[in-house]
């Protein structure tokens, strides 16, 4: 890099925090260091146009897991575990709508609905005979009834006559909220550069010295927040995981309002706009789709159009506008990574495709690291 006197002194010398990622995570870290060192000079490094990742590429989502993805999780967690998780969800959802406002979010509470396919008949009669005693777990962090059963009256097709309802779940505009998100830390102050791809770290006595091409440049508290990216500077346990999107051209008289999940979460999708957003099918090749390559394959894009003209939209004519996908952060466990790595370096990632429901509150603790 060529850079002058003025962009060094201005943008590059005596910078207190460098947060890599300004996605949800990263900026909302950015926020709470701002407010608890406001003298400080803050520097946020984002290596896309965009935030990369997931934050401006997810469905828009104000979810905490679907009935079958909680009982799923038991299988793997604790019951205190798992309601430490919906609990934490539900306190990030909350912290983001205080932070920004439910008219900059785009917020909608159209209720959520979990659908069973006809050949998943075993997995709806399974959910049905433990959703009193989900309820009674999920009851200290919800105080009410969080699933009950609701009829198809969608007009939905392939799936079963009842579905799993829950009046808790609501659905956002992303862009909305990274605008609202990215406007809101600017104003204080926070510098973001664009483009910027830290290549490697190290720590230098009392600072970290960051390696962008073939530029370096020195900060005294350095904080990763590049979730679904993160293999490629830390040594934690976090694998990228793709998820491939779909929308459709406005359609008509489109009656479908909500948020829906299908198949344990591995299947999604929305209104908005007068449109469907569906996305999902990781499921369809795990291996294939651990990867940090942004793209589309037929499998999945295929699968996806299946459901949409067998299931979703079985009577109505549409047409696909557009596809795209993100890439999250999961692990083994579905609790994140918030954690110090050194002495000058801290980490929040691992958002386990909860990004919308628990990055404001991973980028709170990150901060509160420091």
């Amino acid at each position: 890099m060529h850079l002058s006197y003025w962009e060094i002194k201005s943008w590059f010398s005596n910078v207190d925090f460098c947060i890599v990622g300004s996605g949800i995570v990263g900026l909302n870290c950015a926020l709470v260091l701002q407010q608890r060192y406001p003298k400080s000079k803050i520097l946020i490094l984002e290596k896309g146009m965009l935030p990369q990742g997931a934050s401006t590429k997810n469905a828009g989502f104000a979810c905490f897991g679907s009935l079958s993805e909680i009982l799923e999780d038991l299988k793997t967690h604790s019951e205190q575990e798992v309601v430490q998780i919906a609990k934490k969800r539900v306190d990030g959802l909350q912290l983001l709508r205080h932070t920004l406002g439910d008219k900059a979010l785009g917020y909608q509470q159209n209720g959520g609905y979990e659908l069973f396919l006809d050949t998943h008949a075993d997995l709806f009669e399974n959910c049905l005979a433990q959703i009193d005693s989900a309820n009674k777990m999920l009851l200290p962090v919800f105080k009410d009834e969080v699933f009950s059963v609701a009829e198809n009256k969608f007009g939905f097709e392939n799936v079963g006559s009842q579905y799993i309802y829950n009046a808790f779940e609501a659905q956002i505009d992303t862009g909305k909220m990274m605008e609202a998100l990215l406007y809101k830390v600017q104003s204080k102050g926070v510098k973001i550069l664009n483009n910027a791809e830290v290549r490697a770290f190290s720590e230098v006595n009392d600072t970290v010295k960051l390696y962008i091409d073939d530029f370096e440049f020195a900060c005294g508290k350095l904080l990763i927040a590049t979730n679904g990216f993160a293999s490629q500077l830390l040594d934690e346990s976090v694998n990228p995981a793709r998820a491939q999107v779909l929308i459709t051209k406005p359609i008509q008289d489109l009656e479908i309002k909500g948020t829906f999940h299908l198949d344990k979460g591995y299947y999604y999708f929305r209104n908005i706009d007068n449109r469907i957003l569906f996305g999902g099918g990781r499921n369809l090749d795990f291996k294939g789709e651990s990867t940090t390559e942004f793209g589309q394959t037929n499998l999945i894009q295929e699968q996806l159009e299946h459901l949409l003209k067998t299931m979703i939209l079985p009577k109505t004519n549409f047409e696909i506008e557009h596809r795209w996908s993100g890439i999250m952060g999961i692990g083994s466990q579905k609790k994140p990574i918030v954690k110090q790595i050194s002495n000058h370096v801290y980490c929040g990632v691992r958002l386990g495709g909860m990004g919308v429901a628990i990055g404001s509150l991973v980028g709170k603790e990150l901060a509160e690291l420091v």
